[in-house]
């Protein structure tokens, strides 16, 4: 990993001060005199063996974070491809960080409630711009004088823009402390789940505790979906009932039942005399048969979550894959491929392209992470896959860019295609080889399996030369 240390320039950018910085990436002071505001530089971490979502996370920050505008969020300033050092410039945000805020919990419930209604606020003005934030937690909201403002951008999801991370993985992805049911099922399209975290955010406001603690593995986040926390005024009798109500309706497991959006949340922080109190329900003679029931089997997951609350979600355009081989860099087929790709666009002007590229590895023995010169494999075929890309000249709200690494190609592509409702493939075929005859090659195995239509290239004059020889 390259280091950096204050006095260094990029881009005109230099470096004044590290900051306590997270796991995926390096926070620093900086200045830049075409900038009349106060500047951080986040510079993601490139270990080799590193998780590769820092990469993915980087780019879905930097795209996400320049379409933002408002005071609830930093201002944009620069960033820096990954071809030379990545990076992203934007406003230091001066103010309380939450996290501190919260290790003097319990708080009086009127200040809570106070910090609850900026919050709101803020995730009222994101949502209104199309995205859902997906990590809300103290350590990423900084009560400034403006109000709250919302950091860290990197597990995101705006909805008019590839899902990089989702697209990859089903796997769940925020705080264990504060994530919402439906991520933990691997859904990233709901507002509901930032009011979700609300509701634990404020319940560690009023009690001093997290509601869920913070489980390591997946099936301790899924308890959230069967037990629910105990009621904040079981802790503490001094909180309002209609606090309690709203911090527990933001945590409903079903959708349903939770506040559909911030603005609602908002409405009845301001207005505790017009919360609906709900009256402690009765015993039932049932329960215990409920209980038994649960143990024998439990219900449907996803049923218990119900489906989006929110009218913003929508499903995104149809999906282009482009499986693109470049193994062996830029070559004639990987050209190919590219221009059968720019026709099946052309007829699909509604569609987003999903570029992907396959690193394979190895069963047995281990898979090099880096190159010669240190530099991570991973990184360099990522910036192949964009510089094959380019002369497309697609937006970059309609494409994106994906290295899955894989035992098999063919079922690395043909995975990607099931979990993102892919409409078509593009997909090269190399010569003719005996290996392959016996073996299967990936187009075979594309075509064959693919639950959608499949395009096919191959370079007909290079199999023809080649057999010649042979």
């Amino acid at each position: 990993m390259e280091r950096f240390e204050a006095g260094t320039n990029i881009d005109g950018f230099e470096l004044v001060e590290k900051l306590q910085s997270g796991g995926m990436a390096a926070l620093w002071r900086a200045r830049n005199p075409k900038f009349d505001f106060p500047l951080l530089l986040k510079i993601p971490f490139l270990d080799p063996g590193g998780d590769v979502s820092a990469i993915l996370g980087f780019e879905a920050e930097e795209l996400i974070l320049k379409r933002l505008s408002g005071p609830h969020v930093p201002r944009f300033a620069a960033s820096g491809g990954l071809a030379n050092v990545p990076y992203i410039a934007m406003e230091f945000v001066a103010g309380a960080g939450l996290a501190d805020v919260v290790g003097r919990a319990p708080l009086p419930p009127d200040e809570a409630a106070r910090i609850g209604v900026e919050i709101a606020t803020a995730l009222a003005a994101l949502h209104r711009q199309k995205v859902v934030h997906l990590d809300l937690k103290p350590e990423n909201i900084i009560l400034a004088e403006r109000g709250a403002v919302l950091l860290d951008f990197g597990l995101a999801r705006h909805a008019e823009l590839p899902d990089l991370l989702g697209e990859e993985s089903s796997v769940p992805m925020g705080t264990a402390a504060y994530i919402s049911p439906e991520q933990v099922l691997g859904e990233r399209s709901d507002p509901a789940s930032d009011l979700f975290a609300l509701g634990c955010i404020l319940y560690q406001l009023v009690t001093g505790d997290e509601p869920f603690g913070r489980p390591a593995t997946l099936a301790g986040m899924k308890r959230r979906l069967f037990h629910a926390p105990k009621p904040p005024r079981d802790v503490d009798k001094a909180i309002p009932r209609w606090l309690e109500t709203i911090i527990l309706r933001c945590m409903e497991v079903d959708r349903s039942r939770r506040y559909g959006d911030a603005a609602h949340v908002l409405s009845d922080l301001r207005n505790p005399d017009q919360v609906v109190v709900a009256r402690p329900r009765a015993p039932s003679s049932a329960r215990p048969w409920d209980a038994i029931r649960n143990l024998l089997g439990r219900p449907d997951e996803k049923a218990l979550v119900g489906k989006p609350a929110s009218s913003r979600v929508q499903a995104g355009p149809p999906i282009v894959l482009a499986a693109v081989d470049l193994a062996n860099g830029n070559d004639a087929l990987a050209g190919e491929v590219l221009n059968e790709t720019a026709r099946v666009l052309a007829a699909r002007a509604d569609s987003w392209l999903a570029c992907v590229t396959v690193l394979k590895t190895e069963i047995i023995a281990d898979t090099p992470s880096v190159d010669q010169s240190g530099r991570l494999v991973y990184l360099q075929r990522l910036v192949a896959l964009k510089d094959w890309a380019r002369p497309l000249h697609l937006p970059e709200d309609r494409i994106s860019y994906h290295v899955l690494e894989a035992v098999s190609p063919a079922d690395a592509i043909l995975s990607y295609a099931e979990r993102n409702d892919v409409g078509h493939i593009v997909v090269g075929a190399r010569s003719s080889s005996a290996i392959r005859r016996h073996l299967g090659s990936v187009s075979t195995k594309v075509v064959a399996r693919a639950l959608c239509s499949v395009s096919v290239v191959r370079l007909k004059a290079v199999e023809e030369q080649s057999r010649g020889s042979s």
